[in-house]
This record gives C-alpha cells, sequence and structure tokens, in this order.
C-alpha cells in the first residue's frame, strides 16, 4: 500500500517538477535587453506574457519617439517574474554584405607599452624607471611633458633630451587617465637616456568586411577587437585606414593549429575608408569608397537575435584572390548574452569545399558575414584551437550599435 502512495506521489510529483524546470528553463534564456522592430509587439510564448500596465503598451510597445522601455515578463500575465529592456531598432534595415578581404592599418592613442626592461649602467643593471614609477604593460603613454605623443620615436627623443631631468607622464589605462614621474637614466651601451619602456605605436592586417551601409557609408569588420599581440590589450584608436587586399594563400588549419588566410594590401596609397573604432565587437568607420562587393551587389536585411535559429546558415567569405564565395554553415548553439562580445553563437562548417581548403575557420577569416534566411544575422570571429571547423560568431545586433546604426 505504502509503495502504491509512493508511485501515485511521484506520478502527480514529476509533471510539476518537468514542468517547473521548464518554466526555469524558458525564464533564463529570456535576455536582459530585447531588440524588436519599430511597431511591433513583444511575444513570448503562452505561459509567459510581457505586461501591458503603465510603462509599456504592448499593443504600442516602441513608438517613432521612443528607443527605450522597461518590460514586466509575467507567468500567465500575473506574477511578475523578470524585468528587461526594450530597445527598437528601425523596422528596415537594409546592408551589403561583405565578405571581401581588407587591409587594415592603426595607429594608435599614443603609444602602447608593450614591455619593460632594465637599463645597463656603468654601475650595472637598473631596474626599469618607467616600471619603478608605476607604469605598466599595457597601459598607453599619451603625453610627455604636457606635449601629446603620436610615435615610438617622438618617446625616445623626449626622454633622450630630458638628460637625466625628472619626466611628467601622462598615461592613459583602461579608460582612467593617470600621471606619473619618471626619471630617465643613461644606458651605458650608447650613451642615451632610457626609461626601461618598450612602446609600440601602429599596426596591420588582414581581415574580413562584414556589412556596408550605402545610405550612411559606414562600415563594420572583423567582429572582434585588434589587440596587440604581445599584451593582449585592445589598441586605442588615433587614426586608422583600411585598404583593398587580396588572399595569396591558406594554411589549413589543424587540430591544435590554426589556420590562416595570408593576404597583401592592393593599391596600399588608395584608402578605402577611415576607422574611427576598435571595439569589443569589431572595427568600425567611414568609407571613402563603395564597398559593394561585385558577387554580392543586392542589399540584405538584418535579423534580430530572436530571429535567429539553431540550424543551417551559410557564411560569405574569400579564400583566393579578393572574390567571395558563400560556404554552408550551421548554427550549432545561440548564446545568451546581456552585454557586447564577440562570442554570440557556435557555429560548425559544414561545407565540404571550405573544409578540404582551409581545415574550417582561419585567422583573417574573421568579419565573415553569417546569412540565414536572406538576412545577415552575425560575423564570424573566432576558432577553436582543439576543433578547427568549429568557432565563434557575433551578433548582428552588437555590430549595428557600435557602427551607430543602431541606437545605443
Amino acid at each position: 500500500m505504502r509503495k502504491k502512495r509512493i508511485c501515485l506521489l511521484c506520478c502527480f510529483l514529476a509533471p510539476i517538477l518537468y514542468l517547473a524546470f521548464s518554466l526555469y528553463i524558458k525564464i533564463d534564456k529570456i535576455p536582459n535587453t530585447i531588440f524588436i522592430r519599430e511597431g511591433q509587439n513583444i511575444t513570448y510564448d503562452y505561459l509567459l506574457k510581457f505586461s501591458e500596465d503603465d510603462d509599456v503598451k504592448v499593443s504600442n510597445l516602441i513608438d517613432k519617439k521612443e528607443t527605450e522601455k522597461k518590460a514586466k515578463v509575467k507567468l500567465l500575465g500575473l506574477l511578475p517574474i523578470k524585468s528587461v529592456s526594450v530597445k527598437a531598432v528601425p523596422s528596415e534595415v537594409m546592408l551589403y554584405p561583405g565578405g571581401q578581404p581588407l587591409g587594415v592599418k592603426i595607429s594608435t592613442k599614443g603609444v602602447l607599452v608593450v614591455a619593460l626592461s632594465d637599463i645597463e649602467t656603468a654601475k650595472g643593471k637598473v631596474t626599469s624607471p618607467g616600471a619603478s614609477s608605476g607604469i605598466q604593460i599595457g597601459d598607453s603613454i599619451i603625453k610627455i611633458n604636457k606635449k601629446e605623443i603620436s610615435s615610438a620615436e617622438q618617446v625616445a627623443s623626449l626622454v633622450n633630451s630630458s638628460e637625466g631631468n625628472e619626466l611628467a607622464i601622462t598615461i592613459e589605462r583602461k579608460g582612467t587617465i593617470i600621471n606619473k614621474k619618471v626619471t630617465p637614466i643613461k644606458n651605458d651601451s650608447d650613451n642615451s637616456y632610457k626609461i626601461g619602456l618598450w612602446v609600440r605605436d601602429s599596426t596591420a592586417g588582414v581581415g574580413t568586411l562584414t556589412f556596408y551601409d550605402a545610405k550612411s557609408q559606414r562600415f563594420a569588420a572583423l567582429g572582434h577587437p585588434i589587440t596587440d599581440i604581445d599584451t593582449g590589450t585592445i589598441l586605442n584608436v588615433s587614426t586608422g585606414q583600411i585598404v583593398s587586399s587580396s588572399i595569396v594563400s591558406v594554411r589549413k588549419g589543424l587540430r591544435g593549429s590554426p589556420g590562416e588566410l595570408k593576404g597583401i594590401f592592393v593599391d596600399e596609397d588608395s584608402s578605402l575608408g577611415s576607422v574611427s573604432k576598435n571595439t569589443e565587437c569589431g572595427i568600425f568607420g567611414s568609407a571613402d569608397k563603395s564597398l559593394i562587393n561585385k558577387k554580392y551587389d543586392k542589399p540584405m536585411k538584418v535579423a534580430l537575435r530572436n530571429e535567429i535559429k539553431e540550424g543551417p546558415a551559410k557564411i560569405i567569405t574569400t579564400v583566393q584572390g579578393e572574390e567571395p564565395k558563400a560556404y554552408s554553415i550551421e548554427i550549432q548553439k545561440l548564446l545568451e548574452q546581456d552585454s557586447p562580445g564577440p562570442k554570440s553563437m557556435i557555429i560548425k562548417v559544414t561545407d565540404s569545399e571550405l573544409l578540404e581548403k582551409t581545415g574550417g575557420i582561419v585567422q583573417g577569416m574573421s568579419g565573415s558575414p553569417i546569412i540565414q534566411n536572406d538576412k545577415i544575422v552575425g560575423a564570424v570571429t573566432h576558432v577553436l584551437i582543439n576543433k578547427p571547423d568549429v568557432g565563434y560568431g557575433i551578433y548582428i545586433e552588437w555590430m549595428l550599435k557600435d557602427a551607430d546604426i543602431l541606437t545605443k
């Protein structure tokens, strides 16, 4: 009799526990920020409803004058569960897909400290004066004695001309301005004054264009930031430009060894546009010339994250020359993100031709647009080192925001 009661209790509790667990999963998957098109209603499912109160009218959630409101998620429209931010996007965002390679040249704001070094003096090695004053790897030197810094050569000249007198050095560290006092020391080997810092003022490389907006002439590329190769610091852009590029060879990706597209700059003196931003979501700027490629010369709609589905998709990328081509992939998992970042979805290359040529996702492919149902949904960003056919993509929403096409 007791066993029968236990069985009945289990049969009664099992569906309740299953329903509770399913509800928990549904709630957990609702992002803190939801983008919808102007004039649309928010819909979720029959269990979770968005409130229709004084703050938000679902029937007219976003009007032309307001770009953000708060909405409450309620169970069966009664029990408040979660509050979310709802942002509007234009009803029709039309962009030209990229896929063609770009040469990127960046000059940093000030100079980036990439290493510290001791100084050889007549009395032996002396610890880096810059390090002793509190300057760290990853800091940007933006002023010396109130003079704005634009190159490594300028730093060397100002330090050497100090003749050992104390320097007032202004640095930027993660957006914070800090002032330091540093006294240069004479280097015994060349009789010049030094502060024991290695600095870098520029970088260059090849990436892939994600999209071009003909109306605003804005462009986006890479899908992830340009970082310093030694420090991993996101480079603070002073000036930058994009130029034409051509892929000349491919190093195939293998397990444990990422592949690479090797490109050359074409007509380096002819700029295609200027780079104004280098963010977590890529590089952004204004084009000097049309960036519409000949093969994909029709604008496409963009998909908001709630419109993206796990399943088949394509990427447009270039693995030879300058002409892009579409290749099949699978969006394996859509990840929840409440703040911008380059890892929004997990993707897998399924196209036999691309796998044969590259082994999957390789360096230089970052920024290749991801297309699903004839909409731009994101861009390729990273590869998994031990699975070269698998990597990450970024939601196109994040790139649209940093391109100033969507209201922040």
